[in-house]
């Protein structure tokens, strides 16, 4: 895509920071969504709550991407999170593809934000993005949080989902908790250890989401996770090796759901899933390995 003005909600999360960043360096004007009174020019007020947008401030973005969502696993689910993490995706997918089908001229591009929790728990099946949505809490958020975006859609915009495993990053997510307790010494295997962990570095999670921004033909589910997920077990084993640390301890299932609640379903769950249609589209990772990616996560400024 050349040098453009392309809108960003969530640009203050791991993910959103990353893509700005490089948007930036590559010439690119971004107008990032903020939910306070703006402060600088790059900056667009919304409140996604209300569904309230200012429409004429993104006027000219020849792309919107939205990563914007409350934290899935910052605390337990209780009835009034879970209404938050919902509110907080669907509500504001819904309110930013709205805003978009109305501009003159319309985006070329909507991105959204999605989760390869949409699949379920799928045990040592293998996954790609022509599988049916799985069930739980999570697999049903992200099939709201995806129809939220068919006003965009509707509306002629090449609309595209990015279903985004975990992230390998020391900045922040599931990893950025992870890596401090392995250079304590004190990491080890969830549960079993037998469940499939689908990874990304967070370089190829930026760069597969600029993929899919300067594709014109390249629209719907699209899984951004590196080719071959492995067991939690196989992964604590490579940090360990990597960061030269034991990783003798375990910490057990029932232990987690006593810490985590039901969040616990999602660290102990199953999850593999394939990158198909983002190979097909001829993308290529930096880090498909996971001790590649942990490697590059230790060198992240």
């Amino acid at each position: 895509m050349a040098a453009s003005r392309i809108a960003v909600a969530g640009a203050s999360g791991l993910i959103g920071s990353a893509l700005v960043r490089s948007l930036a360096d590559d010439g690119h004007e971004v107008a990032r969504l903020v939910r306070r009174p703006p402060e600088s020019p790059d900056e667009v007020r919304w409140d996604p709550e209300r569904g309230e947008v200012d429409t004429d401030a993104l006027a000219g973005c020849e792309a919107v991407v939205n990563l914007a969502g409350a934290g899935i696993a910052d605390r337990p689910w209780t009835r009034e999170r879970k209404a938050v993490l919902r509110d907080s995706r669907v509500r504001g997918t819904d309110a930013l593809a709205r805003a978009a089908a109305t501009l003159e001229p319309r985006p070329r591009v909507f991105l959204n934000g999605s989760a390869i929790g949409y699949y379920g728990d799928t045990g040592d099946l293998a996954v790609d993005e022509g599988a049916p949505a799985g069930e739980g809490f999570l697999a049903s958020l992200c099939v709201d949080w995806e129809a939220a975006a068919a006003p965009a859609a509707e509306a002629g915009i090449r609309t595209a989902y990015a279903r985004t495993g975990l992230v390998v990053s020391k900045a922040g997510g599931a990893w950025g908790r992870l890596f401090p307790i392995f250079r304590s010494g004190l990491g080890g295997r969830l549960g079993s250890g037998r469940q499939y962990w689908s990874f990304v570095s967070l370089h190829d999670e930026v760069a597969a989401l600029r993929h899919l921004l300067d594709h014109d033909d390249l629209s719907g589910p699209f899984n951004i996770t590196a080719p071959e997920p492995l067991t939690n077990r196989e992964i604590t084993a490579a940090v360990g090796r990597v960061m030269g640390k034991p990783t003798v301890l375990a910490v057990p299932a029932p232990v987690l759901r006593a810490l985590l609640g039901e969040v616990s379903r999602e660290v102990v769950g199953s999850v593999r899933v394939l990158p198909t249609r983002l190979l097909e589209a001829g993308f290529h990772f930096s880090y498909p390995g996971i001790e590649e990616a942990i490697l590059a996560a230790l060198r992240e400024g």
